[in-house]
C-alpha cells in the first residue's frame, strides 16, 4: 500500500511558502518580477517565447529558435511531393499486408490520433491495427474520445494497462529519475506498440505529428532523429527499464520495483524488429499540420470533446489524462517554462497572438500550481515539499539558485482530477451501499 501522504491542509502547512527555492504565492503580481519575461536573466528566441533552458533547442546567428525556423520552412515545403511520398508507403504497406493489417495506429483517443484514424482509414482506405498503451490515468473526457474514435471509425483496437499499484511507485520514482512523473507514459507508448507489431508480424507504425512541428529538437529540413526502436527512449523516457529497477532493500517493499515488473515496458529486440520490418513514421511529416483545425476537425465532424487541461489556456492537448498538469508544473520548475509557453509559441508563429500577448498568457498560466498535484503526492506518499525538492535538485544550471514562483489556483477544475475508471468504481459502489 502507498505511504499515507499528508492532507492538503498539512502540506501547505509543511511547505508553507514553499521551499528555499520554489515560493508559493497567492498572486501573480506577488512576485519579484510580476510582468513581461518570467525569467529576465534566460535568454528567449527573439521571435517566440522559448528560452534557452528548453531540451534541445537551437538559436541561430539572430537569436531565432529552430522552432521557428521550422515553421517558416514548413511554408515553402511541396506538399504535394510529400503527400505522394505517403501514398507509396502506405500502398506498399497494403500490398504486403496481404490479408493481415495494412498498419498499427498508435492512438491515446487524443485529437492528434483520433485525425490520424481518419485520414488513414477514410482518405486512404487502410485497415490499420489500433494499439493503446494506457497510462491508467485516463480523465472522464479522455475515456469518452478513445472509445468514441473506436465507434467512429470501426477499427480493431488491443489496449494495455498497466496496474494501478505499479503507476503509483513509477510515478514516485519517476520525479527522481528523470525529473517529471511519467516516465511509465513515456516508455510504455514506445514499447507497446513495437510489441504489437513484432506479434502480429506488422511492420508499418504510424503516429501523428512530426518532432519539427514545434518541439525544436529539429526542423523539417534537419530532422535529427529518424524513427528506430530506441527513439521514445531517446525523446522523452531518458531511461531504460533495467534503471528503474528499485530493489526493496533500499526503497522498502512497498516502493520496490523488480525487473518482471518492468518486462511491459522493454522494446522487442533488435532482431525482432528487422525480422518483421518494423519502421515508423509521422504523418506530420508528409501532410500540412495545423493543430487548431484538425482539433475543430474532429470537434465538428467526429464528436471529440474538448476539456480543461491544467497548466494551460488551451483545452485539447493531453486532454485524455488527469496529469498534464503535474508533468508541466515539474517542466516549469526545473526549466523555468510550462505547457502555456509551449502552446503561446505555436501561437505567435501561426500569427495568433503577440510575443507580448503571450507572455502575459505564460505569466498566467504556467506557474499555477496544478489540482492534479493533490492527488500525485496521495498515491505517490510524497510530500510537497519533497516533490519541490526532488526538481531543485534537477534544475537547470541557468535557474540554480533562483527563486520560481508558483500561485495558487484560483477555481476548481471542471473535471475531477482522479483516474476514470476510479470514479466509476467509486460511483458503482455507492449505489451498492445506497
Amino acid at each position: 500500500m502507498p505511504l499515507p501522504a499528508p492532507a492538503r491542509s498539512e502540506q501547505k502547512a509543511e511547505a508553507a511558502n514553499g521551499t528555499p527555492f520554489t515560493r508559493l504565492l497567492s498572486r501573480p503580481e506577488d512576485a519579484d518580477e510580476p510582468a513581461g519575461k518570467p525569467f529576465k536573466h534566460l535568454k528567449y528566441c527573439v521571435r517566440c517565447c522559448i528560452p534557452q533552458t528548453q531540451e534541445g533547442v537551437v538559436f541561430d546567428e539572430l537569436g531565432v529558435c529552430q522552432a521557428c525556423q521550422s515553421a517558416e520552412q514548413k511554408i515553402h515545403i511541396d506538399w504535394t511531393a510529400r503527400e505522394r511520398a505517403l501514398r507509396r508507403i502506405l500502398d506498399e504497406a497494403k500490398a504486403k499486408a496481404g490479408s493481415n493489417y495494412d498498419c498499427i495506429i498508435p492512438i491515446s483517443g487524443g485529437k492528434d490520433s483520433t485525425f490520424q484514424l481518419y485520414v488513414l482509414t477514410q482518405i486512404y482506405g487502410m485497415k490499420p491495427l489500433a494499439v493503446t498503451f494506457s497510462h491508467n490515468w485516463f480523465s472522464e473526457t479522455g475515456w469518452y474520445n478513445l472509445m468514441n474514435s473506436l465507434e467512429q471509425f470501426n477499427v480493431d483496437h488491443i489496449m494495455f494497462t498497466p496496474n494501478r499499484k505499479l503507476v503509483n511507485k513509477l510515478a514516485r520514482h519517476s520525479i527522481f529519475g528523470i525529473g517529471d512523473a511519467c516516465w511509465h507514459c513515456h516508455a510504455g507508448v514506445g514499447s507497446f506498440p513495437l510489441q504489437v507489431a513484432v506479434r502480429f508480424n506488422i511492420p508499418l507504425l504510424i503516429w501523428g505529428e512530426s518532432i519539427a512541428e514545434s518541439s525544436g529538437r529539429a526542423s523539417y529540413l534537419n530532422p535529427v532523429r529518424k524513427f528506430d526502436r530506441e527513439y521514445f527512449t531517446k525523446v522523452s523516457a531518458k531511461l531504460r527499464p533495467d534503471q528503474m529497477v528499485r530493489r526493496a532493500e533500499e526503497y522498502g517493499a512497498d516502493w520496490a520495483v523488480t525487473e518482471k515488473d518492468l518486462e511491459p515496458f522493454n522494446v522487442p529486440s533488435a532482431e525482432d524488429c528487422e525480422r518483421v520490418g518494423v519502421f515508423g513514421i509521422h504523418l506530420g511529416d508528409y501532410l500540412f499540420w495545423d493543430d487548431e483545425r484538425q482539433t475543430e476537425f474532429v470537434r465538428d465532424n467526429f464528436g471529440w470533446r474538448e476539456t480543461q487541461v491544467e497548466g494551460s489556456f488551451k483545452r485539447y492537448k493531453s486532454a485524455e489524462c488527469v496529469m498534464p498538469g503535474v508533468h508541466d508544473l515539474a517542466c516549469y520548475l526545473k526549466r523555468g517554462y510550462g505547457r502555456s509557453t509551449f502552446h503561446a509559441s505555436v501561437d505567435v508563429r501561426a500569427g495568433l497572438l503577440s510575443r507580448d500577448e503571450a507572455f502575459e498568457l505564460i505569466r498566467e498560466h504556467d506557474a499555477v500550481r496544478p489540482e492534479g498535484l493533490d492527488h500525485y503526492l496521495k498515491i505517490t506518499g510524497l510530500t510537497e515539499a519533497e516533490f519541490f525538492a526532488a526538481l531543485e535538485k534537477q534544475r537547470r544550471p541557468e535557474l540554480q539558485g533562483k527563486v520560481i514562483p508558483i500561485y495558487e489556483k484560483k477555481a476548481p477544475n471542471e473535471e475531477r482530477l482522479v483516474p476514470y475508471p476510479q470514479q466509476v468504481i467509486e460511483r458503482m459502489r455507492a449505489k451498492d451501499v445506497a
